[in-house]
């Protein structure tokens, strides 16, 4: 009688977790969280990921970060919704109707204007909003609403090294008004102001901020609507074995998955970013993340200049139309007057540590 009971105990122990696992099995699993499906974005006819259409990067988020936020890379939505309600205002307040018999004056209210716009847009002369296009909303990154474009841990460039060239600033400066060719190339009509065109490309704060992409088996092209500037990346391509600096630099390319990679070297003293130029390497990276957005990414390298790469990112939101011709016409007509100008001062401040008064006009 005890074997039989041993034996009967054994078998129903040893069963025992085989009929667990069963009711186990039956017994409904509740589900955790989906995961999010990155999107991939549809391919073209020649099998490349399609980035092609009109974009824009217009935005309120600044390049370099203001000092205040210190390492916070986000706005608080009560930030967003006091910064995008208060472009709203700008909008508004400028499309006001205005007095054409009024006399030139400072803006009533520049508290209500934007220190950028200072000088292009609230001042005598300057530009009224409605001949400003420079973003109504903060830049968003994967749906992380940036305080600046720039993604180093404080959101500025990185230091110098000891011994490295002066800071030239971002982009280039309005230059002297010596001669013609000493005054910047948007003035002079032969690039867009600012970094539009880039490498790395950067909205300009003002307007014109929009692009097209075209994509061929050998190119991509990227037409900049500032200045009308056309970049080409070369797909599969080696760079130039010279040093010749043509404008927007030597671009080659290739596809690493869904991303387009563009790799851009010798670039002119002209278009020198934070002051490097001749030794400096951009990395830019296009990804396609939604179905209205692109997904941009740059890196900047200069082994004489700062001790690692660093650089930035943002998203491409769509373009609102097409591109148009951009006419610039400061080269034909403000570069002369201008120049005529500062002969005139110059005749004044001679002729007054002279005692004498110039007279006349400028010449």
């Amino acid at each position: 009688m005890h074997r039989a009971l041993i034996l009967a105990l054994g078998t129903a122990l040893a069963a025992a977790p085989l009929a667990a696992a069963a009711v186990a099995a039956k017994a409904p699993v509740k589900a955790g969280p989906a995961k999010a499906v990155p999107y991939k974005a549809p391919h073209l006819a020649i099998g490349q990921p399609d980035l092609e259409g009109y974009w824009s990067n217009a935005t309120l988020t600044p390049i370099a970060r203001p000092a205040s936020f210190g390492a916070r890379a986000a706005y608080t939505p009560e930030e967003v919704k006091k910064l995008e309600g208060a472009a709203v205002q700008e909008v508004a307040d400028g499309n006001k109707p205005t007095d054409p018999n009024a006399p030139a004056a400072a803006p009533a209210n520049p508290a209500n204007i934007r220190p950028e716009f200072a000088a292009a847009g609230g001042d005598v002369g300057g530009y009224n909003r409605g001949g400003l296009d420079p973003g109504a909303s903060v830049m968003r990154v994967g749906g992380e609403p940036r305080t600046s474009l720039l993604t180093t841990p404080n959101g500025q460039p990185p230091a110098r090294k000891a011994g490295a060239p002066a800071q030239a600033g971002f982009g280039r400066g309005l230059g002297s008004f010596d001669n013609a060719e000493n005054r910047s190339l948007g003035e002079r009509c032969i690039i867009g102001f600012g970094r539009n065109g880039g490498p790395p490309m950067l909205p300009n704060g003002f307007y014109n901020n929009d692009y097209r992409i075209l994509q061929t088996p050998e190119a991509v092209t990227i037409q900049v609507e500032m200045n009308h500037d056309t970049r080409i990346v070369r797909l599969n391509a080696k760079h130039a074995n010279n040093d010749v600096r043509p404008y927007f630099g030597d671009s080659i390319g290739w596809w690493e998955g869904e991303t387009l990679v563009v790799e851009t070297t010798h670039l002119p003293q002209s278009q020198n970013y934070a002051g490097s130029w001749k030794d400096l390497k951009v990395t830019e990276r296009f990804t396609r993340v939604g179905k209205e957005r692109l997904r941009y990414a740059f890196t900047v390298e200069d082994a004489t200049m700062w001790d690692k790469p660093w650089g930035g990112e943002y998203e491409f939101g769509p373009m609102t139309g097409i591109i148009y011709e951009y006419a610039c016409h400061e080269g034909n007509y403000a570069l002369p007057g201008m120049l005529a100008g500062a002969r005139h001062q110059e005749r004044d401040a001679a002729a007054a540590k002279a005692g004498t008064s110039s007279g006349g006009g400028a010449q």
